[in-house]
């Protein structure tokens, strides 16, 4: 017998959550509930949405919300080249002369893991780039596309801080990790961005295994044989034609390669910063344009090669062709960006953050105590407030200090925080791409919502935060340093 319980459609579901924002503001608002910044001193006070003000806001920005939706751009402009490559054969050629015959189950489930960890060199992008293409090489090999999808998203979502090689977070976090220290406790120590270089790189391995073990040992037997309509072709090898065309394609990704590589590492270097480093530079705001247009290229390249590609025509075919796709991701990012906007308008976010956080510094357990309560307590508010940035800007001056009064060095409590903030990315639906990964699997079945990604993801959340947890005590017995 059917359950009478029914999650509704995502668009829904992010319409009943800004419901749900605006009700709370309002009787936050009504109590005066309001919290005082740590690092500048400024109260910051819940603001009703359903005031004349909030109404006012609304109605002026209700249109801002949606094309200022941070994933909008970016999805748009990925899904440009990808389309190019995925639609000229590009990608179905790498497939086929690089999986073969269906073999290999267990490395493509390892290689996928291995792209989505290692994928935050790039920031956000193996959000939009990794997950359709993982859905392709698990349908080639027999396995379930959705579980391609869900094994990426939780690799890049759950390992976004692992990595063992220099991540864009890093940098970001020691900055103000150094801000923090030395405003507060004028710490003279470690908050470089490679602070936590050893354990974040022993981390990667621990996350990937589990990964692997809860995908094959839970999520495969979940879902079982796909019988959907969306069917992969029969292997057949490549033919003269399209290994010329496959060659030539590659050339073309090495020219392209190269070329951004020099203009980026050269004496000539006009895609570093204008102080010659990488942070804030064109090269790291723009990443994300230089792969699509690379991926662009590179399927333009064997698409006249291989002769599926004739004109001009043909390449704007493939650029429109996931426009199909993005029509349903429009309508949930349209509720989604409401929903997010609204929520960081009433303060919402930061005013349970901060009293969660003013609430756990009073206690006064040991300091090891202390940092697991801490990395608990971090995973929980991600749930609502995912911008790692964003939580650590008020955090650090709270914690910080807190714990260099028990002899805990920034390094150590920047690591305990990242644990937290990471563990939790798969399940929340405040995460800014939930929208595109729920597009995404109702490609494949359409009956898929929150809560399908929530049974199917939740395993993965837990197993990480506890092993995770129990590596950062060990460590932190052992005295073991976190990083350079």
């Amino acid at each position: 017998m059917k359950s009478k319980w029914r999650i509704p459609h995502p668009a829904t579901m992010f319409f009943l959550l800004t419901l749900a924002v605006v009700f709370l503001s309002w009787i936050c608002d009504i109590y005066g509930l309001k919290v005082t910044l740590p690092q500048s001193g400024e109260d910051i006070r819940v603001q009703s949405l359903l005031s004349p003000e909030g109404i006012r806001w609304w109605l002026r920005n209700a249109i801002g919300n949606f094309t200022g939706f941070a994933p909008l751009g970016m999805v748009i402009i990925a899904m440009f080249g990808l389309g190019v490559a995925i639609h000229s054969g590009f990608i179905d050629a790498c497939i086929r002369i690089g999986v073969g015959k269906r073999q290999g189950k267990r490395k493509i489930i390892i290689w996928v893991i291995i792209l989505g960890l290692l994928s935050n060199v790039i920031g956000d992008g193996g959000y939009i780039i990794l997950l359709p293409i993982a859905a392709m090489l698990f349908q080639w090999v027999g396995l379930h596309p959705i579980a391609g999808i869900v094994t990426a998203y939780v690799s890049v979502a759950c390992g976004y801080s692992a990595n063992i090689v220099l991540s864009t977070m890093d940098p970001l976090l020691a900055h103000t990790t150094q801000e923090a220290a030395l405003v507060q406790t004028g710490y003279q120590g470690n908050t470089e961005p490679l602070c936590n270089y050893f354990f974040m790189s022993a981390s990667t391995v621990v996350i990937a295994a589990i990964v692997y073990w809860v995908t094959q040992k839970f999520l495969i037997p979940v879902l079982g044989k796909y019988e959907g309509s969306v069917r992969m072709e029969a292997y057949r090898p490549l033919s003269r034609k399209e290994r010329r065309a496959l060659t030539l394609a590659i050339i073309v990704a090495g020219i392209y390669t190269t070329l951004i590589l020099w203009l980026t590492f050269s004496s000539y270097g006009i895609l570093r910063g204008v102080n010659g480093g990488l942070m804030h530079s064109p090269f790291i705001a723009g990443i994300l344009f230089l792969l699509s247009l690379g991926a662009g290229f590179t399927g333009m390249a064997y698409g006249f090669g291989s002769g599926r590609y004739r004109s001009d025509n043909d390449v704007i075919d493939g650029l429109t062709q996931p426009i199909k796709l993005l029509g349903v991701y429009f309508v949930i990012a349209f509720f989604a960006a409401q929903m997010f906007a609204c929520f960081e308008y009433s303060h919402l976010d930061k005013c349970f953050a901060i009293m969660g956080a003013e609430l756990l510094s009073s206690f006064e357990p040991s300091p090891l105590l202390t940092l697991v309560l801490f990395i608990l307590f971090t995973a929980l508010i991600n749930l609502i407030m995912v911008s790692a940035t964003s939580k650590w800007a008020f955090m650090s001056f709270i914690f910080i200090p807190m714990f260099a009064q028990m002899g805990i060095t920034p390094d150590v409590t920047q690591c305990a925080f990242r644990i937290g903030d990471s563990s939790t990315n798969a399940i929340t639906p405040f995460l800014f791409y939930m929208p595109l990964v729920l597009t995404y699997m109702r490609q494949y079945d359409k009956q898929i919502t929150y809560g399908s990604l929530l049974k199917y993801t939740w395993r993965y959340s837990l197993c990480i935060l506890v092993v995770w947890t129990a590596l950062f005590v060990i460590w932190y017995l052992l005295k073991l340093p976190m990083g350079l």
